[in-house]
């Protein structure tokens, strides 16, 4: 299983990068602790999930291929 993971803003500091592919994760919990492993800095870091496009509260099931992206708080005017 293959999971497209986008990020954005500071979370994009905090890995090094805007993108990157990880496999055999299951669902949103496993993912989290996973990046959390590989980017302690995701632990203070304040983010909203979602899972092709939609915004997710609860842990969810990741389909192969889907796209998950990390959205840090934004403001706009």
């Amino acid at each position: 299983m293959k999971v497209n993971i986008l990020l954005f803003g500071q979370l994009t500091d905090i890995t090094g990068a805007d993108s990157f592919i990880i496999e055999d994760t299951i669902d949103t919990d496993s993912l989290v602790i996973s990046l959390q492993k590989n980017y302690p800095a995701l632990s203070n870091a304040r983010y909203l999930i979602a899972v092709d496009k939609k915004v997710i509260e609860t842990n969810t099931l990741l389909p192969d291929n889907c796209i998950v992206a990390l959205l840090p708080p934004f403001s706009g005017g």
